[in-house]
């Protein structure tokens, strides 16, 4: 199934990271881009998200050579794999997660090895293609999970894990992120065994896996081999980890000609039980609820502290409208509030959403919340998160949840250890 394999990361070789090292690219505003290379020149982002003109893109490639000519990255001498943990707080609560990052084999996603979940956008692909054209290199990690049901997998990383890292930075969340350079080949080549039989799930990358596959092919297409074109680097983490974290992504409609939220409230019943929830901490109550009772439950608010939960009343309802859908996907909290509600009663199609033309999406409740009350939003759903379990089933039925379904947390950091190739 899928192929792992170690490779010599490329790595800053200053001792002190933490004004080196970046989030990910599409979470950057661009005053904290400025901010970033402010505090230090040689910050990766302007590596991963070049700016200006069309030049940009050349300019980030130039600028990677004169790095590597100068010594301020430089590739590892022995390939290695690299054990990578994060830890974070959440809720109150102080978790770890643990994992590796490896090189893996490029697999077109028909193959079954390598599932996606989520939907993707051109606009992004074709960012991170002309980028990749100009540097060869991966900056950041796809994000993927895998089963590893015997533990195997898991004994092999915490065992050489244990001591000091080779890497540690401290991000402005307060998360840690330590990196553990391996190069055993004991240990390398346990890991890549247990892999042989295993599928990998994306969990965040999707854009920047299906660009290194559209890369590859562009380069065969030229008659250009270059091995390490087949491979891109992942981020490997085992599904049952407890440190797992998923955040729920709120929709914003707005826009829309004649809105009557009462009158939405009233067609709604349709399909709902529906409870007033005022109160932002009886609404998180209702939701918790719902939630783990395993019931399809969202919040509907319609400004001025007017807010309404939706509880689903027939869990067959999204089938009727998406015969050809798997269960597992007619089951998602975002099917149900797309299918039901978005497209079926107020009458935004998928294209719509694509576009987000009377459709946004933010992981702030907060943020919802001032979109209706200060910023003529017509409404705002707040969702559960979606369960790690409900993406593994979705993947496995080849099938791709709608976009922002999903928010994993923490980020990996960008700029620990990077592929070029």
């Amino acid at each position: 199934m899928a192929e792992i394999k170690p490779f010599k990361g490329m790595r800053y070789t200053a001792k002190d990271k933490n004004s080196l090292v970046c989030p990910p690219y599409d979470i950057i505003s661009d005053k904290q881009r400025e901010q970033y290379i402010a505090n230090d020149p040689h910050n990766i982002i302007r590596l991963e998200l070049p700016k200006g003109g069309d030049e940009r893109y050349a300019e980030a490639g130039k600028t990677l050579r004169e790095w590597l000519d100068e010594g301020v990255l430089a590739c590892d001498e022995k390939e290695s794999i690299y054990v990578y943990e994060m830890q974070f707080s959440t809720n109150g609560k102080r978790k770890s997660l643990k994992g590796f990052v490896s090189l893996v084999k490029l697999e077109e996603f028909s193959k079954g090895i390598v599932l996606p979940h989520e939907e993707t956008l051109s606009k992004a692909k074709a960012d991170r293609f002309d980028l990749m054209s100009e540097t060869f290199c991966n900056f950041s990690q796809i994000y993927s999970l895998y089963m590893d049901e015997d533990g195997s997998v898991c004994s092999l990383i915490n065992g050489c894990s244990s001591g000091l890292p080779d890497m540690e930075v401290t991000d402005p969340d307060g998360t840690v992120h330590r990196m553990w350079c391996v190069s055993d080949e004991n240990v390398i080549s346990g890991i890549t065994a247990a892999f042989a039989d295993k599928k990998l799930y994306i969990a965040d990358g999707h854009h920047r896996y299906e660009t290194a596959l559209n890369f590859r092919n562009s380069l065969a297409e030229q008659g250009k081999d270059i091995p390490g074109s087949r491979y891109i680097s992942m981020m490997l983490v085992n599904m049952e980890n407890d440190g797992l974290v998923v955040f729920p992504t709120h929709r914003i409609v707005k826009g829309l000609d004649n809105f009557d939220g009462e009158k939405l409230v009233e067609k709604c019943k349709k399909y709902f039980d529906i409870a007033e929830a005022p109160g932002e901490i009886r609404m998180q109550a209702a939701l918790n609820t719902g939630y783990d009772d395993g019931k399809k439950v969202f919040a509907l608010y319609l400004g001025s502290g007017k807010c309404y939960i939706l509880t689903l009343k027939d869990n067959s309802a999204v089938k009727n409208f998406l015969p050809g859908k798997s269960d597992a996907y007619c089951g998602l909290d975002v099917s149900v509030l797309h299918t039901l509600i978005l497209e079926n009663i107020l009458g935004i199609d998928k294209e719509n959403m694509a576009a987000q033309k009377n459709l946004t999406y933010t992981r702030s409740r907060q943020e919802a919340f001032e979109a209706v009350d200060f910023d003529n939003a017509n409404c705002a759903f707040i969702l559960n998160p979606t369960r790690v379990t409900e993406i593994r089933d979705v993947a496995s039925a080849s099938e791709k949840m709608p976009q922002k379904s999903t928010y994993f947390y923490p980020k990996l950091i960008t700029g620990l250890v990077m592929n070029k190739f």
